[in-house]
């Protein structure tokens, strides 16, 4: 389903600043407006102008400037001439090559993760199945989805590819933003699957990492 409701809307005054009063990069302004996108705090088609954005957050308009060049190079804002920039409006074909896209990206990411993982990264996916699990089990399925976010993160920082890491995340909170956010109609199963290819992974068996992803 296509997410055309969102969070609440935007109020000019609502203003977001640093704590300490200090300056924030231009990347800490990406990821501040990319997280208000998906949110849905700006709805699709909004306008988003460098004097309101930079007075939201706090700095001054050039970082939002570079910021929205980011966003516009991920595909989360469009620029329009003489109407400055806007959040995108993605089609019902965008929508699903998203989903066709992470069809082939997870598998690959999981099978480089069997092959590259460090110890490390087994220990926090290790511990996030447990945590899964637990809560599957015990129907807090509400506190389910931080962990799965958690889970899909740290699986693609396990495959040893920035870029391929990168890719995965940006494509995560695409369709985050896309589509409206659904929990498992089975959670103890799907923990059970996160918990089959965190063993693929930790074995080394990389054709049956991809083959779980896949799955």
């Amino acid at each position: 389903m296509r997410r055309f409701t969102h969070a609440g809307p935007y109020v000019n005054g609502d203003e977001k600043t640093p704590r300490d009063g200090g300056r924030i990069s231009t990347h800490a302004v990406c990821t501040a407006i990319r997280d208000d996108i998906v949110s849905g705090t700006f709805p699709p088609g909004s306008r988003l102008t460098e004097e309101v954005l930079a007075r939201r957050y706090g700095v001054s308009r050039v970082p939002v400037r570079e910021a929205l060049r980011t966003l516009a190079s991920e595909g989360f804002v469009t620029t329009r001439r003489h109407a400055g920039a806007c959040v995108a409006e993605p089609t019902e074909q965008e929508a699903a090559d998203l989903l066709d896209v992470r069809s082939l990206l997870e598998p690959l990411g999981a099978a480089r993760a069997a092959q590259r993982r460090t110890e490390a990264h087994l220990k926090v996916l290790r511990g996030l199945v447990r945590l899964g699990q637990e809560r599957a089990r015990g129907g807090r399925t509400s506190e389910l989805r931080p962990l799965d976010d958690w889970f899909d993160e740290t699986l693609a920082q396990a495959s040893g590819s920035p870029s391929l890491a990168g890719l995965l995340t940006q494509l995560r909170l695409k369709i985050a933003w896309v589509y409206v956010p659904e929990s498992p109609a089975r959670p103890v199963a799907a923990w059970e699957a996160c918990a089959a290819l965190v063993d693929a992974v930790a074995r080394g068996d990389a054709e049956r990492a991809r083959a779980v992803a896949a799955a």
